[in-house]
């Protein structure tokens, strides 16, 4: 349990801290989020002793750590950065086992965290590469195990996947939590990114001008932000932001579609290959004039030469602008996989599908619920 007890900082006549008072218990996920200034990364700093405050206490399971050695307690807190700071002349094994060495852990057990760490994240090949074989990610991967590998139970993280692209970023973040929760660390976490902070935190401590303005968790702080700078934090992810309604913006338009006069036979390949059981049919004008099924070709197909005979006008047509809730609707009672949505002039915009439902419930479930 970290506890902070009138905790304040200044840098000359500047407040940084204000007065800080907040209890962390054991194997929480806290992410620290606000304007930049606001001092999070302060707050964080002082867990471990790189920083340390004018006044106030900073309790860790009821100890007060300004009586503690510097070194030893960093020894029991992992720290990840975003810069990484791998050392480039260890392999990653040699990496992972800084702090254990430095805790007197003998060769075989070394060797089995390495195993175990490598392990959690799929990365066992990778233990005598050295950080300049390696991606963004993964470097920043092996920076986390690191911060793991003495098995400490608190683990500092200054805005860590900050600089990389989304797609390793949203890997990271998943493993991270899923890392978490197997181990049963607490993990203080600098965000900048609300998404990021919902989707991690079992708390979000809000800072602004060196304050918690709210601590609670992300289901709370959704309901109810504190004032409207959390609620412009937020932003998209506020309960009482409009939502879309209109059809367009849940429809995917990656859809399969085939002109009328086109063989039976390469539509049946077209829907095999699309992992797909039926195809949206327009004309010679790309307008939209039905479907085909591969029932229908299965039962009928080899007495024709095109699939023009086959077009059926059973699926339920929308325009762009529509409402999205009146097929979101007709989706749910009537068992349809799809709805398809049209232009104004005929042509096939997109289709609405069930996994949009899902989307949307997903996404604006606070909008429609109230």
């Amino acid at each position: 349990m970290i506890q902070f007890q009138h905790v304040s900082k200044s840098y000359g006549k500047t407040p940084i801290l204000k007065d800080l008072n907040f209890t962390i218990p054991d194997g929480q996920f806290v992410i620290l989020i606000g304007p930049s200034g606001c001092g999070k990364t302060t707050t964080m700093k002082m867990i471990n002793r790189l920083l340390e405050p004018d006044s106030g206490t900073i309790l860790i399971d009821g100890q007060d750590i300004h009586n503690q050695d510097k070194v030893e307690l960093r020894r029991h807190i992992g720290y990840v950065i975003q810069q990484i700071g791998l050392f480039p002349n260890m392999t990653v094994a040699q990496n992972i086992c800084v702090v254990p060495k430095l805790l007197k852990y003998d060769k075989s057990r070394c060797d089995q965290i390495v195993q175990e760490m490598l392990q959690l994240v799929g990365m066992e090949q990778y233990a005598d590469k050295y950080p300049s074989e390696l991606s963004g990610g993964q470097q920043q991967r092996i920076g986390v195990l690191r911060a793991l590998a003495a098995s400490p139970p608190i683990v500092l993280m200054d805005e860590p996947f900050s600089a990389l692209d989304p797609m390793t970023r949203e890997s990271l973040q998943d493993e991270v939590k899923s890392i978490q929760q197997k181990l049963n660390k607490t993990i203080v976490f600098v965000s900048h990114d609300m998404g990021e902070a919902l989707k991690l935190a079992d708390v979000i401590i809000f800072m602004e001008s060196g304050q918690v303005v709210q601590m609670a968790s992300p289901e709370e702080m959704l309901e109810h932000p504190a004032n409207d700078l959390v609620r412009n934090f937020l932003g998209k992810h506020a309960p009482d932001v409009p939502a879309p309604s209109t059809v367009e913006h849940f429809m995917r338009t990656n859809v399969v579609s085939v002109r009328k006069d086109r063989g039976v036979l390469e539509c049946a390949e077209r829907m095999a290959r699309s992992s797909v059981d039926s195809l949206l049919v327009t004309d010679e004008h790309e307008r939209y004039v039905g479907t085909i099924s591969i029932g229908d070709i299965r039962h009928w197909g080899r007495e024709l030469t095109s699939i023009e005979p086959l077009v059926r006008q059973s699926a339920r047509t929308a325009r762009v602008g529509d409402e999205a809730k009146e097929s979101f609707d007709y989706l749910l009672d009537s068992g349809a996989n799809y709805v398809v949505v049209l232009n104004a002039d005929d042509t096939i915009a997109g289709i609405v599908t069930k996994t949009s439902v899902a989307r949307s419930v997903a996404e604006n479930l606070w909008g429609e619920a109230k």
